[in-house]
């Protein structure tokens, strides 16, 4: 990293804030008095790839210029913000390839022409070229000049996908379906009596996304932390589109949380919004969809068709809008259904887009492009989410747990690592040390679980649980009858546990910075005094656990999270905590 020599004080204000050195490197300044407006004009065209100090990382990348295009914004008008901030001159390289990767975005464009999607290239090569893509060739319904095709709109999602995997982003202003009208507006008050507004960055975030609602606007993602409200931004665009919508999420219970907040903030009742699940089939004007279900509905209609494919949920009632709640979650089966579902708007949310399979472009491709990605540390200096302080805790192997590990084969080693028996006095100490607080333990190995939950006798949440069994235990874990729950990686998302504040991980999907964020998320609801949370990851030292862990951290430390390591035989010697 190219970081120059630091300015005097009286020199600060004198210079710019930017430094870029290359399209995967600028540095930003925050010591300089333009910081902030410059982090706010570079956001909608750059990613943040880490901030642990005064100097902030980020990146240029195809998606993230695309994002800006998709805004509306130039080549000509990067380069301008580049120049406007920046300490040296912009290497010619980055401009190059800021205006390149901006070509290649107007290259082809999807439009609409009466009941026909029409495909057009910026020239007659391109368009052979894409002609030999398998999903082109079998959408094409006849070719109109030599860069235009017309296309069947069952396969506008298949096309816009294949060619993007081609190296060519497409434009797609074919616009959408209305779906069937639904009115919906905001209570006043929530059923806790409570004054009920939209918090300002929320209202911005929806207006965002929506834009007009025709074009430009109306699909794409919104990133926020875990905590921030993004249930209450999706609620937002419900009330802008005022349309039948689908709202697919990952579980049953985060499925249950939604209608919960759809009856308690707005105007719908009760009959005009269902659940499609595993334990329930109830379509109405909102429905709330698990993945699980969709998917399982999905390949029962592709085992059942013997000749074209049976229609489903998706596809047969009049949706104008959907909502892909934790969207980095999409599976395999969705991404297919959400190719054939492109005549709706489309909402994204998550608290992070990091895919650890790399399907970013495929998000961006069928869902839209990222329309707000809020940092952690903005709403937390904010007050919005609560201040977590992260500290691993380094564990030694007792010596027959270390003989066992040096026999075991290297697929076997991070289970006897993450199983350590000494980790549970590490949990103990810490449950007792915040005994004034609602802790949560969580882990991945469920023999390990089940033998902290009898360690603290607490209550264990795990896949085996019945739905109704969770809500009522997380339900009471809200009410203060439990302090502290045992939860399995059935609660890494979308569960909503405004009380937590103390989140003590014991294992861990090997190196998974996703599950990282989701389990600080856990604690990120904002608290009552001092509005502080902690979160612990025990890890066994020098083994592969640890060096998973090198790879989780690095999402708390890129969101600018300060991270301590230290070892228990300290802590314990010295009382800390």
């Amino acid at each position: 990293m190219n970081i120059p020599h630091r300015f005097g004080i009286d020199e600060i204000d004198q210079v710019k804030p930017l430094i870029v050195n290359s399209p995967s490197e600028l540095l930003l300044d925050t010591s300089c008095s333009t910081y902030v407006a410059c982090k706010e004009a570079i956001q909608p065209f750059c990613e943040l790839v880490k901030c642990p100090g005064d100097y902030h990382v980020y990146r240029l990348t195809p998606v993230s210029i695309w994002n800006a295009c998709a805004s509306g914004a130039s080549s000509a008008d990067v380069i301008n913000v580049l120049n406007k901030y920046s300490r040296y001159v912009v290497p010619s390289d980055v401009e190059r390839t800021v205006a390149d990767w901006c070509r290649k975005y107007g290259s082809f464009h999807l439009g609409r022409r009466d009941d026909s999607l029409i495909l057009t290239a910026r020239d007659n090569l391109l368009m052979r070229e894409v002609q030999f893509l398998p999903e082109v060739n079998s959408a094409m319904l006849k070719q109109l000049t030599p860069r235009s095709v017309e296309i069947t709109s069952k396969m506008r999602g298949a096309v816009k996908l294949a060619i993007l995997r081609f190296g060519y982003p497409v434009s797609d202003e074919a616009g959408y379906t209305e779906g069937a009208p639904l009115e919906i507006d905001f209570k006043p008050f929530a059923a806790n009596g409570q004054p009920f507004r939209l918090r300002d960055y929320q209202e911005r975030a929806a207006l965002r996304f929506w834009a007009d609602g025709k074009i430009t606007g109306g699909c794409g993602v919104i990133s926020m932390p875990c905590g921030s409200g993004k249930t209450i931004i999706g609620l937002r665009v419900m009330q802008l589109a005022r349309t039948r919508t689908l709202i697919v999420v990952p579980s049953v219970v985060s499925a249950r949380q939604w209608i919960t907040e759809i009856l308690d903030k707005t105007t719908l009742p009760p009959e005009d919004v269902g659940e499609y699940s595993g334990e329930a089939k109830r379509v109405r004007p909102v429905t709330v969809a698990t993945y699980h279900a969709i998917s399982a509905a999905y390949r029962s209609r592709l085992q059942s068709s013997g000749g074209p494919l049976k229609p489903g949920i998706l596809n047969t009632e009049p949706w104008g809008l959907v909502i892909y709640d934790e969207v980095h979650m999409l599976p395999a089966t969705m991404f297919r259904l959400s190719a054939e579902l492109q005549s709706c708007r489309r909402l994204g949310l998550t608290g992070t887009l990091v895919r650890e399979d790399g399907r970013e472009l495929d998000v961006f491709s069928l869902i839209g492009p990222g329309r707000v990605d809020a940092h952690w540390k903005d709403l937390e200096n904010e007050g919005w989410i609560a201040r977590a302080e992260c500290t691993e805790i380094r564990v030694s192997l007792p010596d027959d747990i270390q003989l066992a590990y040096i026999a075991a084969n290297s697929r076997q080693k991070y289970g006897v690592a993450a199983r350590n028996r000494a980790k549970m006095e590490v949990v103990q100490h810490l449950i007792d040390a915040h005994r004034d607080r609602s802790c949560l333990v969580l882990g991945q190995d469920l023999e390990q679980l089940a033998d902290i939950a009898s360690l603290l006798s607490a209550p264990l949440i795990d896949g085996s649980v019945s739905n109704t069994k969770r809500e009522l235990l997380f339900n009471e874990f809200r009410n203060g009858v439990h302090p502290v729950l045992v939860v399995s990686r059935v609660g890494n998302t979308s569960i909503d546990l405004p009380q937590a504040s103390v989140a003590i991980q014991v294992s861990g999907l090997f190196g998974s910075r996703q599950e990282e964020a989701q389990r600080l998320g856990r604690i990120l609801r904002p608290l009552g005094t001092g509005n502080r949370a902690y979160f612990y990851s025990i890890v066994s030292d020098a083994t592969v656990e640890a060096e998973f862990a090198e790879h989780r951290k690095l999402f708390l430390i890129e969101q600018g999270y300060r991270y301590t390591i230290t070892r228990w035989r300290e802590m314990r010697e010295q009382s800390i905590i």
